[in-house]
């Protein structure tokens, strides 16, 4: 049971990767899906570094058409005072720097029926503005792009089936990744290859938080015959010609992909725990820095 804690608790920041990916490609989409309806002039630097030497990391920051700042955050727990002490220090430190006033967004993928939005200190009272994905229904986003065709997914259809895994619904886990994984597939002629292979990124961070065993075999599978499971057989190949000639092509192929999956799943787990995230999303679309990556961490 401990061990299970720590491996969720060490995954965690995926849920973060998946936001921030989704802002920094598709900013403004993300903005109006979440029901905010100004628009983003542009994003700020999120990473404050205070005189004594402390960093402290806001998950995006946008500058908005009505002069206001506006700071989002991602939450998978519940929303702790801490939390809120580590939002209200951010907002403060931003709105310093910036010269400007700045609202906070917490994006909150947690269950719980209640989350804190306010604390009361001394004689102040510090808020936020609460999105809950839960309140969202994956099986109506579903059912609208299945009527509509796979082919007509928009770009303002990314943000939510990239969040999908996350949202409320009868649907499981696995069936929303695997659904999502076939509507991009769909939807690759409307889109750069390398950014469908950075949305397969982020549904795979997903599927290795959150599956586990047959289920996560069944991503993996899926993954095999997408733009991302090219870049991953691709691997296999350079990696294991020589042994193929040793023990057979149609053995190796079966080996070698088994082995590059695991390979870059181990990649996603070694960033994740080391929190660089971003280098997950960089390591999908760069085969050159990836074998960088594997050289370096001995896979």
């Amino acid at each position: 049971m401990q061990e299970a804690n720590k491996l969720n608790t060490d995954l965690s920041h995926l849920e973060d990767l998946a936001f921030k990916s989704a802002a920094d490609y598709f900013g403004d989409e993300l903005i109006h899906w979440l029901g905010i309806p100004e628009k983003a002039v542009r994003s700020a630097p999120t990473e404050i570094v205070e005189l004594e030497t402390r960093h402290m990391y806001q998950d995006f920051l946008y500058e908005m058409e009505n002069g206001l700042w506006y700071h989002f955050e991602f939450e998978s727990d519940s929303v702790s005072v801490s939390d809120m002490r580590r939002f209200r220090e951010y907002e403060a430190s931003a709105s310093r720097r910036l010269g400007g006033p700045v609202i906070t967004y917490v994006i909150c993928s947690d269950r719980a029926k209640k989350l804190r939005d306010s604390i009361t200190e001394g004689i102040n009272t510090y808020r936020v503005r609460l999105i809950r994905l839960k309140d969202d229904n994956s099986d109506q986003l579903f059912s609208r792009l299945a009527e509509n065709g796979a082919s007509s997914v928009s770009r303002e259809d990314i943000i939510p089936l990239l969040l999908s895994p996350l949202m409320g619904g009868s649907l499981r886990q696995k069936n929303r990744i695997l659904q999502a994984i076939q509507l991009l597939r769909a939807a690759e002629s409307s889109f750069d290859p390398e950014e469908i292979q950075k949305m397969e990124a982020i549904l795979y961070a997903f599927a290795v938080k959150f599956l586990k065993d047959d289920d996560l075999e069944a991503i993996k599978e899926a993954i095999a015959m997408t733009k991302l499971g090219q870049m991953i057989w691709d691997d296999a190949i350079e990696k294991g010609r020589e042994e193929w000639t040793r023990i057979g092509r149609q053995q190796g192929e079966a080996i070698g992909r088994q082995q590059a999956s695991d390979r870059y799943s181990k990649l996603i787990l070694i960033l994740n725990k080391e929190k660089k995230e971003d280098q997950i999303i960089k390591a999908a679309s760069d085969s050159s820095y990836r074998e960088e990556l594997y050289q370096k961490y001995g896979l």
